[in-house]
């Protein structure tokens, strides 16, 4: 099954490291989000890419075309030109590196891509969060329901501690835990061809548009996921997740 990956916003709100790379560049661990994502999709088998690029796009690109090399042990002969790998360790899968546009919206991108996926299920998701999602419980999910389209609700994460009370006594205390009520877009999308049809062009919002159509129409199914998500919106999310990545054992981390 073919995977979407929306890597062509500016991430506005982490202007501090998108003036020079788009977000799903921005580095944790060392590695771009973008693939960390990836290595999740992969571990469940889910190894053909299509990254859907706009802002900085050529970063991504550039980064993709280096990633053998950057990945291999290499022997340079300097006066001859030869380049011989000494080990190979890269991983199995298949990058579609594909410009959508500088200015194109969430659902314009998908349908730009239109040719390319076919006329098979797939999967979309957003290049800037995390998550341990069971992804191939979320296809049989998706299957199960029959609809157009699969959303995964999550709660988000807390800024803020949580506490409860009786009168004045504190009953239940939480440090930055998930929000208790509530479900969001947490991305993890799987759709159906048929959702090109709610499509029109660049223009079209995924969330705005095309999700609220297939409200209205009972097309809509949501795939709850109550353990870890976490977004990368701002330099305080980016620094969160760098800290889970270096205590070691990141929730998101579902690869060996």
């Amino acid at each position: 099954m073919k995977v979407v990956l929306l890597a062509g916003g500016l991430g506005t709100r982490l202007a501090e490291e998108t003036e020079i790379r788009p977000k799903p560049m921005v580095e944790i661990g060392s590695m771009p989000i973008i693939w960390h994502i990836m290595k999740h999709y992969a571990h469940y088998g889910f190894n053909e890419f299509f990254i859907a690029l706009g802002y900085k796009g050529d970063v991504i690109k550039r980064f993709f075309l280096e990633y053998h090399s950057r990945n291999c042990d290499l022997k340079i002969s300097l006066q001859g030109g030869q380049i011989e790998i000494l080990n190979e360790d890269n991983e199995d899968w298949i990058v579609n590196l594909i410009d959508t546009g500088s200015a194109t919206n969430t659902g314009g991108r998908i349908k730009r891509l239109k040719k390319w996926l076919g006329d098979s299920t797939f999967m979309v998701t957003y290049g800037d969060g995390v998550s341990n999602v069971d992804l191939q419980r979320l296809v049989q999910y998706h299957q199960e329901h029959g609809r157009i389209a699969t959303i995964t609700a999550v709660r988000p994460p807390s800024r803020f501690g949580g506490m409860d009370l009786d009168g004045n006594l504190v009953t239940m205390f939480e440090e930055k835990g998930q929000i208790h009520s509530g479900w969001i877009n947490g991305g993890y999308f799987v759709f159906e061809p048929a959702i090109m049809d709610y499509i029109d062009g660049d223009e079209t919002v995924l969330e705005a548009n095309t999700l609220v159509r297939l409200v209205e129409e009972g097309q809509l199914v949501a795939h709850k996921h109550s353990d870890f998500w976490q977004c990368m919106d701002t330099l305080r999310d980016k620094r969160y997740l760098e800290t889970l990545w270096q205590v070691g054992s990141p929730p998101w981390k579902v690869w060996k």
